[in-house]
Order: structure tokens, then C-alpha cells, then sequence
């Protein structure tokens, strides 16, 4: 057994969030940094990017099949913070009506007052309880009705076209 190997069993970490929100039947994917779920997000620096210019996470993430209802990011994270990460998003043409949910263990108004003016749904501080987790639902149901309005209004739209060319 390699040194890797054997430091990776002397660890345990507890991902409290995923468990929680897998225990109330959400699919999770759980990324390690801001610039692996810009990643997962097929987002880019400069902006939204094609699926061409931005490397998979791995061979076996399809991950341009998953429908994203919402984003919980901790403020805190190697290379960029959550407040970073939700201004990324939210300047997004594609995922900016994403609710994004920020959480942080510290309990600093101003970071708290500075994520939501920039379109955060919800800042919550940790240790995040199952009710607090309860309290995501309407926000991604507003995720997903957004997206729902605005894959009817395309349909109207292709819909009106192919009369007007009949």
C-alpha cells in the first residue's frame, strides 16, 4: 500500500450538508472548489463557454444531462470564495435564476448583507440543521418553475413560427 493510500485511511471526514440533503431525497453532486463547479457548470472566466472548451470532471460525469435546481456553496473554498462564485453564476446568461444558497461559520453581517444584494437566495450559518434544510424546497421549485416558464415560451415561440410558415 502506497503513503497516498494509507493517509486516505486515516482520514474520516463527515460531509454533513450532502448527507443532509440526500437523507431528504435531493440528488447531490459535490464538488471540492468554486472553480470545479464552474467547471461542473460548463462556466468559464470569461463568461459561458461551449461544452468544447471546458474539460469534463471526469469520464464518467455527463454532467450536461443534469438539471440544476439550485447551488449551496460554503463562503469559504480553496481558490475562490462563495461570494465569488455566486457573482460568476448570476452573470451567467444560463444560470442566473439558479438560487444560489451560500453558508458560512461565521456570522459576519456584512459578508451576509453583501451575498444576498448580489442575489443570494438564503445565507445560512453552520452547523445547517435538517429544518434549515427544509427550507430549500421553495427556493429550487422557483428554480425550476423559472426554467419551466422559460422552456414554455420557447415552445409558444417554435410553436408560432412553424404556424406562421404553414
Amino acid at each position: 500500500m502506497g503513503l497516498a493510500a494509507a493517509e486516505a485511511q486515516q482520514f474520516h471526514v463527515l460531509a454533513l450538508i450532502e448527507r443532509l440533503l440526500k437523507t431528504s431525497s435531493y440528488q447531490v453532486t459535490a464538488v471540492d472548489s468554486g472553480s470545479k463547479a464552474l467547471e461542473f457548470l460548463r462556466l468559464h472566466e470569461q463568461g459561458d463557454q461551449s461544452a468544447a472548451d471546458i474539460p469534463s470532471l471526469s469520464p464518467d460525469n455527463h454532467h450536461q444531462d443534469v438539471d440544476v435546481n439550485l447551488i449551496i456553496t460554503d463562503y469559504c473554498m480553496p481558490g475562490m470564495t462563495g461570494y465569488d462564485l455566486l457573482r460568476k453564476i448570476k452573470g451567467s446568461n444560463v444560470f442566473k435564476d439558479i438560487p444560489v444558497v451560500i453558508m458560512s461559520s461565521e456570522n459576519e453581517p456584512s459578508r451576509i448583507n453583501r451575498c444576498l444584494e448580489e442575489g443570494a437566495e438564503k445565507f445560512f450559518v453552520k452547523p445547517m440543521q435538517l429544518s434549515d434544510v427544509n427550507k430549500l424546497r421553495p427556493h429550487m421549485l422557483k428554480g425550476r418553475s423559472s426554467m419551466d416558464m422559460e422552456d414554455q415560451s420557447n415552445f409558444n415561440k417554435r410553436e408560432q413560427e412553424q404556424n406562421i410558415m404553414t
